[in-house]
């Protein structure tokens, strides 16, 4: 099953991506060989993830979630942890 996740980078900003293998995808992140974005912002930590029923969905979630502000995306981080 796929997942729509968010990272948080060492600089306090944040990534969102997709993947069907969450673990997975973290340590490429960590190590480098994940997004672009991510290379020199390392180590990242994921701190939002939704399960999608299929890749199309995790797609348009992420996409959704890129177009939101900071304050947005802190606010759906918060409530996850809840």
């Amino acid at each position: 099953m796929p997942y729509t996740y968010i990272v948080e980078c060492k600089d306090g900003t944040y990534y969102t991506g997709w993947t069907v293998d969450l673990e997975a995808r973290v340590k490429m992140h960590n190590e480098g060989k994940g997004a672009k974005y991510t290379r020199n912002k390392r180590p990242v930590k994921l701190i939002y993830w939704e399960l999608k029923e299929d890749r199309s969905q995790a797609q348009k979630r992420e996409r959704a979630i890129q177009k939101m502000n900071k304050s947005a995306k802190v606010q759906l981080v918060q409530q996850m942890s809840k």
